[in-house]
């Protein structure tokens, strides 16, 4: 007799312990800590398994953690020791490689990793970890291993800047799976931290929706909607008796444009349209809309689809041919931006 399979995460951090990350390194072992204190809350919370690897890079590529069970992790203190280059590429491959060893019997197996830098890469090329290989080399043979990944595998790396970012993308991590952080105070190392968080969290709710791997982890806008996380978010549509939409033709106050347009306006049943990026509340609800139809999708799946936590968190209105974004208005003042819509739930 069969039973229900197991969820079962393997994540992996791969962080940088450079030279450079000295003044950090308290602060990355207190963030990794955290990170491995809400998996372990959450892996009870969802039922979920979750097993921990952390990798440490410089002059050569450590594996200090493997597949451990997170209930059962030590601190990263006594592990994590700065000094030497940055073996970017090494580290990447090693990691992934590596982690592809990992059985994966009896159980529904998915693999996040999250590679953690602050600067370029310029060791690999004469690491003992690395392939033989120029630095071209390397980078082909990281695009080519992402290429070939299967549908499980999420990888994603934080970078310090937009040219972190072109590199990053030259080695074929899709866009999504890249951020930018701040390298240069303790501060940007905890909104790292968040961001991480906010990923991790929207992979492991994704789960529970059958999403085995993303090539959006990062994403938080209009572009992680479209017809399959629709599909396997579990949302349906509302019925089109229930909402209307209403063309915003000049700017004007929210409740000030539904009664001008002569309908009753309430406080939290008129969305504006997302036009830029901004943060939303946690209690604030989201509607998306498919553009070729007008059906709404709403409800807390809403939220989980745009890979929203249950906090405050910003949200983009990436461009997205088939999906716009709808935001509940809390304030009767909200004003309106012309050419858009407003959703008015009845």
């Amino acid at each position: 007799m069969s039973g229900k399979q197991n969820y079962i995460n393997h994540v992996a951090l791969v962080l940088d312990a450079s030279s450079s990350m000295s003044q950090l390194s308290e602060k990355v072992v207190e963030v990794a800590d955290q990170q491995i204190a809400y998996l372990a809350r959450r892996s009870q919370e969802l039922d979920q398994e979750t097993r921990v690897t952390v990798y440490v890079f410089a002059d050569k590529v450590e594996c200090v953690i493997y597949d451990k069970d997170v209930l059962r992790m030590p601190s990263l203190k006594q592990l994590y020791r700065v000094g030497g280059m940055t073996a970017l590429l090494a580290a990447t491959l090693k990691s992934q490689r590596e982690l592809a060893q990992t059985a994966q019997l009896y159980g529904d197996h998915s693999f996040l990793t999250f590679v953690l830098t602050d600067g370029q890469e310029n060791a690999s090329h004469r690491c003992p970890d690395a392939p033989a290989g120029n630095q071209r080399e390397l980078v082909q043979a990281v695009a080519r291993m992402i290429e070939t990944q299967d549908d499980n595998w999420t990888l994603a790396v934080l970078v310090p800047d937009q040219m972190g970012k072109r590199e990053a993308m030259q080695c074929g991590f899709p866009r999504d799976n890249v951020a930018v952080w701040d390298a240069t105070s303790t501060q940007g190392l905890e909104e790292a931290g968040q961001v991480i968080q906010q990923a991790t969290e929207k992979f492991m709710v994704g789960r529970t929706k059958g999403i085995r791997g993303s090539r959006a982890v990062f994403s938080t806008g209009a572009d992680a909607v479209n017809k399959e996380t629709i599909k396997a978010a579990g949302l349906t549509p509302v019925n089109p008796s229930e909402y209307q939409l209403i063309p915003v033709t000049r700017e004007a106050a929210i409740r000030e444009w539904v009664v001008e347009c002569g309908h009753t306006f309430r406080t939290g049943g008129a969305f504006y349209q997302l036009s830029k990026s901004e943060k939303i509340q946690a209690r604030k609800q989201i509607a998306v809309l498919e553009k070729k139809t007008d059906r709404v999708y709403t409800g807390p799946e809403a939220r989980a689809l745009l890979g929203l936590p249950d906090a405050e968190a910003r949200v983009k209105p990436d461009h997205n041919d088939d999906f716009t974004i709808f935001v509940q208005s809390t304030s009767v003042n909200r004003k309106l931006v012309p050419n858009t819509r407003v959703l008015l739930m009845n």
